[in-house]
């Protein structure tokens, strides 16, 4: 399930960029994230009603961790990077997503991905490279900084939410 998670975020993310380039206010990524996430957010909690019992610290932490790497940081840090990067920069640092969440599976499950997987990950990364980076492509630090951790904040995400789904 993390190679249809790792793909669904990539889409995710891509798409982000339109929006901002085209739709939103500039400079405000906060504001973006905000708008982005409140309606969703607002439409799960009336969709699913459910909440960790009030003594279920585990539910609740999860609850807190998910949270805080989707809206809190996740959602912030990829409109910093929509709105200083342009989008064949981004996406090809967020790119690394896939081989982020093998990697945290390795490290943390002690499962290592199948060479070909990581083969595929490696390649993945270069042919978006190769299509979507320009000689005169401009890499602000800053962007490309705010794109990597919220490439990490995400495969934390998706690796949290599949392991906890693999223990209820």
């Amino acid at each position: 399930t993390q190679s249809r998670s790792s793909a669904a975020s990539d889409v995710y993310k891509r798409q982000t960029y339109i929006v901002t380039t085209e739709l939103l206010p500039p400079d405000r990524p906060f504001t973006a994230a905000l708008l982005r996430t409140l309606p969703a957010g607002l439409l799960l909690v009336l969709w699913c009603r459910r909440w960790p019992a009030w003594g279920d610290w585990v539910g609740w932490r999860r609850l807190m961790v998910l949270a805080a790497l989707n809206i809190g940081v996740f959602q912030a840090l990829l409109f910093v990077a929509a709105y200083r990067l342009p989008g064949g920069v981004a996406a090809v640092v967020g790119a690394v997503g896939p081989l982020v969440v093998m990697g945290l599976t390795w490290a943390l499950d002690h499962r290592r991905p199948p060479g070909l997987a990581l083969v595929a990950g490696a390649l993945g990364v270069l042919g978006m490279a190769a299509l979507l980076l320009s000689p005169g492509a401009r890499w602000d630090m800053v962007g490309v900084a705010a794109a990597l951790v919220g490439t990490l904040c995400m495969a934390c995400l998706l690796y949290t939410s599949d392991a906890a789904d693999d223990l209820l």
